[in-house]
């Protein structure tokens, strides 16, 4: 009895040490050496606005990422602008999803396939790189976990009682569950309006239903539920593809960018072999396969309408995927441990001890500020040691302005000849700029001026007709006098000639 009391107990727990492991892999070099990207200076500077501020921004741009700009804001108020304010976020995020995997696999396949799970997700490539990201996307993968955990609590439920009419949307048991799917519905809720692709979660939980053979009940109130947080995301969905222009930089879908999705299902469905379904239908494979198949297929195909596949809209698959390797974990457990028992109790920890060793160069390259295109205050710090009394500055293209609203201390003296609305006078993430005469005549009173742009590896040929004009004039009346690259950016000094 005593036993079996240790045994729930350190089952109850078992989520703890996958949190714990996925925090410590986040804490793990989160500054990048001092370095923020392009991306994350976005959620910055808009952060540092104030409530209104970012409201009235909204109506313009970036409407889709809306809620996850207002809380950061919040954070940025109580606990200062930094990069631990900046990314701590999405390390507890991932960290509450490897725990949310730990408990679906503890329930469906036993205390090692949760424990493997839990610990394989922080360890994903993908995941390694979101880990630590000022985005929303580790945020939504861990709403992703929670609605899965609850899904597969209501299932649980719903397979105890099938023998009476509660399974099929009697009184009971559907009663007491309504506060998990007021919580289940309000999770993939808030998850759209994180990410509103995050719904294709709802075709993947309904796979998971028709696997299992769910009760007409459960089917209803599934639907009910997820119907409602269509209905409130709705509103976001239609006025944000109004602000389609964000995405219009996306490539359109080729073969190549199939073959990591190929890869990962290929990896899932030979994972999924390995797992054994309980009496009811319900289990691993039946969870975890359609959350990692369902977002990617589901992804692939509104790409083939608009271009759209980038692998962080789907990051919360990778929940599926950790949930199918810790499957198989579970399944190499249980063919050792007849043989050898004491082996097998050290078959989950040897395995995701070598896994981390054996992707030590990538952990260590998703750490390192080269791992990102860019790092908008690296430049920033060359701007302050050339700049001189006097100068001006240019942006090319404006986007690259966002070194200066993110380092602002470092911009002190400058003049910024092209801007004429602020981010925040115009509701905009980089400004509004003058026509090009304007420009043209600015620049030709000026005796020195810093060039804000990208480092020559990563640079584009100016497309706007504002950019255009501040290279030809630089190039017809100014001489280059100093020139410094540093981690994807760069600030060239002109000097007017004569």
């Amino acid at each position: 009895m005593h036993c079996h009391i240790s045994a729930a107990r350190r089952g109850h727990f078992l989520w703890l040490v996958p949190f714990l492991w996925t925090l410590a892999l986040g804490l793990w070099g989160l500054s990048r050496d001092d370095s923020v990207w392009r991306d994350e200076a976005a959620t910055w500077q808009v952060a540092g606005r104030s409530a209104g501020d970012i409201w009235n921004m909204l109506g313009n741009v970036d409407a889709v990422h809306g809620l996850y700009y207002l809380l950061m804001h919040g954070l940025f108020e109580v606990f200062g602008a930094s990069t631990t304010t900046l990314r701590l976020p999405s390390v507890l995020a991932v960290a509450a999803a490897a725990a949310c995997v730990a408990l679906i696999g503890r329930r469906l396949g036993g205390l090692w396939t949760g424990l493997g799970g839990g610990l394989a997700l922080g360890l994903l490539p993908a995941v390694q790189f979101y880990l630590q990201e000022g985005r929303p996307y580790a945020l939504v993968a861990a709403g992703a976990g929670l609605s899965t955990l609850l899904l597969v609590s209501l299932l649980g439920s719903a397979s105890g009682s099938r023998s009476g009419s509660d399974s099929r949307g009697g009184s009971g048991p559907g009663r007491r569950a309504w506060p998990r799917w007021t919580a289940y519905g309000t999770t993939v809720l808030v998850c759209a309006l994180l990410n509103w692709l995050s719904l294709l979660i709802l075709p993947a939980h309904a796979v998971t239903l028709w696997w299992v053979r769910a009760g007409r009940g459960v089917w209803l109130r599934w639907a009910a539920y997820g119907a409602g947080a269509l209905a409130g995301a709705l509103p976001l969905i239609l006025f944000s593809r109004g602000q389609s222009d964000q995405v219009s930089w996306i490539p359109p879908l080729t073969w190549h960018m199939l073959i990591g999705p190929g890869i990962l299902l290929a990896v899932g469905g030979l994972a999924a072999r390995a797992d054994r379904p309980d009496r009811t239908g319900l289990s691993v494979a039946a969870v975890g396969l359609p959350l990692l198949a369902v977002p990617q297929l589901g992804l692939i195909g509104l790409s083939l309408v608009q271009p759209l596949f980038l692998d962080r809209y789907v990051l919360f698959s990778m929940v599926g995927l950790a949930l199918l390797i810790g499957a198989a974990l579970g399944a190499a457990v249980r063919a050792c441990a007849p043989r050898f028992p004491r082996a097998a109790d050290l078959l989950v920890p040897g395995v995701v001890g070598v896994a981390a060793l054996a992707l030590l160069p990538v952990e260590l390259g998703k750490r390192a500020p080269a791992s990102r295109v860019d790092d908008v205050l690296a430049v920033a710090g060359e701007v302050a040691r050339v700049k001189q009394d006097g100068d001006a500055v240019l942006f090319v293209p404006a986007a690259r302005r966002d070194t200066a609203l993110v380092s602002p201390g470092a911009f002190t003296g400058l003049s910024d000849l092209a801007l004429a609305r602020t981010p925040v006078a115009s509701a905009t993430l980089k400004g509004e700029e003058a026509e090009p005469a304007r420009i043209r005549a600015a620049l030709l009173a000026q005796r020195r001026v810093l060039l804000v742009t990208d480092a020559a590896k990563v640079a584009k040929a100016p497309s706007a007709e504002r950019d255009k004009t501040k290279a030809a004039v630089l190039r017809e009346h100014f001489a280059v006098v100093e020139d410094r690259q540093v981690r994807g950016r760069r600030v060239t000094v002109y000097e007017r000639r004569g």
